[in-house]
Formats: structure tokens, C-alpha cells, sequence
């Protein structure tokens, strides 16, 4: 069953993010994960909700999403973004 993994990103260094946008792809690719959404308009429907950014990802499962998110690749590129940006990160099964 597939699993998404939902991220709202608020950049405070974007030079420094952009390093992280470089390594993440072939990370992702690695573990059979796909770009669902990166970045892109948004409009907010209720509540006051209104990140900077939103990404979400898909996976074959909850396994492989989290396999990724602890993989060696991963855990350099998180470190950059962590430096860069304030991360809301969270592993959602599909239907």
C-alpha cells in the first residue's frame, strides 16, 4: 500500500536549501519514491493554515518512505535542510 510523506518547508537560507534540492531527487529515486508535488501554488480552503512550501512524495509503502527518511543519503541531505529551513515532516499510508 503506498505512502506519502506530506512536508510543509518555511526556507530561512535558500542558497544554502538549494544544495538540498539538488541531492534529495536521486534519494528519493533510490528508495522508489516519486515527487507528488514540489513547491507550487497554494490556496488555503479553512483554518489559517499557509506554508511556504509544500511537498508531498509517494512511496511503495510505509517501509520503503521510511527507509528513505534514516537511509545514509538521506540523513546528509536532511542535515542541509535543517540548517536551511523549519521542517513539518510526517509519513501518511495511502488507501
Amino acid at each position: 500500500m503506498s505512502a506519502f510523506v506530506i512536508v510543509e518547508i518555511e526556507i530561512h537560507n535558500p542558497e544554502l536549501y538549494t544544495s538540498y534540492t539538488a541531492l534529495t531527487p536521486e534519494t528519493i529515486e533510490n528508495h522508489q519514491g516519486k515527487f507528488i508535488v514540489r513547491g507550487g501554488e497554494t490556496k488555503v480552503l479553512e483554518g489559517d493554515h499557509s506554508p511556504q512550501r509544500t511537498v508531498i512524495l509517494e512511496f511503495p509503502s510505509m517501509e520503503a518512505a521510511d527507509s528513505w527518511w534514516h537511509s545514509e543519503a538521506y540523513t546528509k541531505a536532511r542535515k542541509i535542510r535543517q540548517q536551511a529551513a523549519t521542517t513539518k515532516m510526517t509519513i501518511v499510508q495511502g488507501v
